[in-house]
């Protein structure tokens, strides 16, 4: 089992290995996206970057970058990801909008 804790909300939730982040936020009501990211997401297929999230703790248990997140966040820090994107295989602590 894996923990994602979002920290601004006070929310921890408990969710099987390989989870993908953004799939458990909406699921669970956490807002993730900013309000131009409300109006522009692309529903959670990677194509418009507009779900990034600072990873405050285990960073180690996230699949690696993809290669669109490395073109998309490449002028923002190293721990922050698009949740989209992320698979969660642990214990994580998350920033959203950051």
């Amino acid at each position: 089992m894996s923990s994602i804790k979002f920290l601004k909300e006070d929310k921890e939730i408990v969710t099987a290995m390989g989870a993908n982040l953004r799939t458990k936020a909406v699921q669970n009501g956490i807002d993730i996206y900013t309000w131009k990211g409300k109006l522009t997401n692309c529903g959670g297929y990677g194509q418009c970057g507009t779900c990034i999230v600072e990873i405050v703790s285990g960073m180690e248990n996230l699949s690696p970058k993809t290669d669109f997140e490395k073109r998309r966040l490449k002028k923002k820090p190293d721990n922050y990801r698009l949740a989209c994107q992320t698979l969660v295989n642990g214990a994580i602590s998350v920033n959203t909008k950051p």
